[in-house]
């Protein structure tokens, strides 16, 4: 048994989710939010990130793409696990061979309705109201090379009315999402570590 499991993040937006899982690990013994990975300078989340005492780095889409830098900082951080929370961004192959079944990632929806490339956010709301969809909810999954397709670890759901508009159901999905991201991460990393 590993006595600390460094787990760094990845990030796109406002990093509420982000916030939380910082705020939730913080009194655990044995799992150590090390870092905040961002593919956007301006993004919010390096914000809440600093504020809360957790590095981050900041990089493109070569650094990501085209070289080794991202795994190579992970490596210099001795990284465990990675958990994607907001990033938008496709994986690449490396980083998931390099960290088989050790990335999770949510995602506003119950795949693989609404899942893919450009369905994230808003997208996903606006898409499941327009389908007048009777419940909608959040999808916790392992990560592979495709878009939202990787292993289900878990989902939970939420009832959508007839009169709930997008932002009804972005609040819906966000409690959800405030709940259960940071209990599955804990309960994933303890069973595989």
């Amino acid at each position: 048994m590993k006595n600390e499991i460094r787990v760094s993040l990845f990030a796109s937006g406002s990093g509420t989710n982000v916030a939380n899982i910082i705020q939730f690990f913080k009194n655990d013994s044995r799992i150590k939010i090390n870092h905040l990975f961002c593919n956007k300078p301006e993004a919010l989340v390096l914000t809440r990130a600093k504020n809360a005492g957790i590095a981050t780095t900041v990089f493109d889409k070569s650094d990501f793409y085209n070289t080794d830098a991202v795994l190579q900082k992970l490596d210099i951080l001795h990284t465990d696990f990675i958990v994607l929370a907001g990033f938008l961004w496709l994986t690449p192959a490396s980083l998931i061979q390099k960290y088989p079944n050790k990335i999770l990632n949510i995602h506003p929806s119950l795949l693989p309705k609404y899942g893919g490339k450009g369905m994230y956010g808003n997208h996903v709301h606006q898409a499941v109201v327009a389908n007048r969809e009777q419940e909608s909810g959040i999808t916790i999954h392992f990560v592979n090379e495709q878009y939202d397709e990787g292993k289900i670890v878990m989902q939970a759901k939420a009832k959508i009315l007839p009169t709930d508009t997008a932002q009804d159901v972005a609040t819906k999905i966000h409690q959800l999402e405030q709940v259960y991201f940071p209990l599955v991460i804990q309960k994933t990393i303890y069973d595989i570590f």
